[in-house]
């Protein structure tokens, strides 16, 4: 046990002050002979000698704060989500108190052995046997062969690839690798486990059999569970607590549906009506290089709360910034729980842009059959080849949030809880009179 836990018994992970700062640009790669010459050229305020054309001299010293300033207790016995989105440290994070990487200040104390899924294609050897895997990972753990033994059949029984056990993990599926990397990871001993985002590779019945597990060994052996996840669903399922991180901070630390609520953008009252997108994430350098979309504003509304029975009514401007036939609009609809409710998408082409010019462009879209209830969901604008091939031009990374209001139930109320966000038409009796 870290001394600085001795007078905390009932902590499992101790974090002070933790930041994690990456130096950007791209890792020398040549001779010590080019390496040698570059920092005496840097040294000098000289130009690199070896610096490839189009790279700018000051990349090779910007850096990028992956983590800047965690504070953090996590009992024993407890299970944290981890949420937020990509780029706001999570992952990081989770290496730090893997020790797969230092951290460049601050302080991480652990009490217990730590055994940690972070990605597929960590913590096992490819030219070993899953069998073989299975001890070093108890190796690892400091774990005697007996005491493996004693384990192995559990572990094999549960990652559900008896028959490939013996053959070198390099040929196994994603989805093997998952299973195996789990079940090792679940049944070994350590006081922590660690998941980041694994569990999606599996299929749906492993996964639930996995968050069993997990909830199983912290609720009967104490052990301590932080799970990274973008599904929303699972982080209700299996964490009692939730923290939400943003650019390499913890932005809330608290109760789970307050944490996806702030995650999705439902922690406000107010749902704004107008968002601005110029300067919104785009998932890649392509996004946003043709078309832009620059801004997005509901219709004749203050706030973002529509009456079942009335259109959303909306408007998206955009930048073209080149020549481009038929371009078309979808976007799928999300509830607060992050399960989809449906997909929407204009059939015909909105039009034919030309390079240079802004559109201000006006839609509406029909809602009477979606229950009321806080939604989400995020711009595409693309187009469609002959075979039907999508290309997507811009996806904004901002959610554009909506409320839905049901003042119209004919005396029956659909309440967020029931399953589905879709209200299907009336069931019609049709022998009336018999």
């Amino acid at each position: 046990m870290d001394e600085k836990l001795l007078n905390e018994n009932d902590l499992a992970i101790k974090i002070e002050g933790l930041k994690k700062r990456y130096r950007l640009g791209v890792i020398g790669g040549g001779t010590l002979r080019g390496d040698i010459e570059s920092w005496w050229a840097r040294k000098r305020g000289k130009e690199d000698p070896n610096a490839k054309i189009g790279t700018k001299q000051h990349e090779k010293n910007e850096t990028f704060m992956a983590l800047d300033g965690i504070d953090l207790k996590v009992k024993k016995g407890e299970r944290l989500g981890i949420i937020g989105h990509n780029g706001a440290g999570k992952s990081t994070l989770l290496k730090l108190l893997s020790r797969v990487t230092a951290p460049t200040e601050g302080k991480i104390y652990l009490d217990g052995r730590i055994s940690s899924m972070l990605e597929v294609g960590t913590g096992f050897s490819p030219e070993l046997t899953g069998r073989e895997n299975i001890y070093l990972n108890g190796a690892i753990l400091g774990m005697t062969k007996d005491e493996v033994d004693r384990k192995i059949e559990d572990i094999i029984e549960f990652s559900e690839v008896r028959q490939f056990i013996d053959t070198p993990v390099k040929r196994y599926s994603s989805g093997m690798y998952v299973k195996l990397a789990f079940a090792v990871a679940a049944h070994l001993d350590s006081e922590i486990l660690i998941m980041d985002e694994v569990l999606a590779v599996g299929d749906m019945a492993f996964q639930q059999k996995c968050l069993n597990k997990m909830s199983d060994v912290s609720k009967e052996e104490g052990r301590t569970i932080l799970y990274v996840s973008h599904n929303m669903n699972t982080i209700r399922q299996l964490c009692e607590r939730c923290i939400v991180m943003d650019h390499g901070t913890v932005i809330f630390d608290g109760d789970v549906e307050k944490a996806i609520s702030m995650y999705l953008g439902f922690d406000s009252d107010e749902k704004p009506a107008r968002y601005e997108l110029t300067d919104s994430k785009r998932p890649s350098d392509f996004h946003g290089s043709k078309i832009h979309i620059t801004d997005f504003t509901f219709s004749d509304k203050e706030t973002a709360v529509f009456e079942r029975t009335e259109p959303l009514k909306f408007k998206v401007g955009f930048d073209a910034y080149d020549n481009i036939k038929g371009l078309k609009m979808y976007f799928s609809i999300y509830a607060s729980n992050n399960i989809c409710a449906g997909t929407a998408q204009t059939f015909e082409p909105i039009c034919d842009v030309t390079s240079g010019k802004h559109y201000d462009e006006e839609f509406r879209l029909d809602i009477s059959n979606i229950i009321e209830g806080d939604y989400y969901f995020r711009l595409d604008l693309f187009s469609a080849d002959s075979l039907g091939r999508h290309l997507s031009y811009d996806h904004p990374s901002q959610v554009i949030n909506f409320s839905i209001v049901d003042s119209y139930k004919k005396g029956i109320a659909f309440k967020r809880q029931y399953t589905g966000s879709v209200m299907l038409n009336e069931i019609e009796r049709v022998n009336v009179g018999l």
